[in-house]
């Protein structure tokens, strides 16, 4: 008999992709058997990057670990957790402040389709404070980003506020 994988979707901007972001990803493997980061198309923020650039920038980071793959996406999130395949969204919580907006959107996933379940993770309590936004602009600022990204994404950081 074949088993049945488990696989998780972890969306978001990705607007860059921390090291916030990568530990949530690896403590969710102990949970899922795949989990694809989809870096979304459509976000009520203006990305610094494009979406090709962040797709290219997160992949760059799971290189050697098959069981994550990235992957843009556009629409519908529960659309496209099912042309995925997957039992689950995957999302991270840093503090109360995300807890609102974040179950705002699970009650609305779950009210689209029930069959999909949102998994929260509290990130790491060394990763609390940090946030793409705020990054961008220490980086920005000429502010030291170094260990809080990886470090393709710190030199891409920095290249595109002229400062490498």
């Amino acid at each position: 008999m074949e088993k049945n994988l488990k696989k998780a979707i972890y969306p978001g901007t990705f607007d860059p992709f921390t090291n916030g972001h990568i530990s949530l990803v690896k403590r969710g493997l102990d949970i899922f058997d795949e989990i694809i980061v989809a870096v979304a198309l459509h976000t009520p923020k203006v990305p610094l990057f494009t979406l090709e650039e962040r797709v290219q920038m997160t992949g760059t980071v799971f290189i050697g670990e098959p069981r994550v793959k990235v992957e843009p996406f556009e629409g519908l999130l529960v659309d496209y957790v099912k042309s995925q395949k997957a039992s689950a969204i995957l999302r991270g919580m840093r503090a109360v402040a995300d807890f609102e907006y974040e179950f705002q959107m699970a009650l609305m996933n779950r009210r689209l389709d029930r069959s999909i379940q949102t998994v929260f993770l509290m990130t790491d309590y060394k990763w609390l404070y940090t946030s793409s936004t705020l990054i961008k602009d220490v980086a920005r600022l000429g502010g030291n980003i170094h260990g809080l990204v990886p470090l393709n994404i710190e030199k891409d950081l920095y290249r595109k506020f002229g400062r490498l």
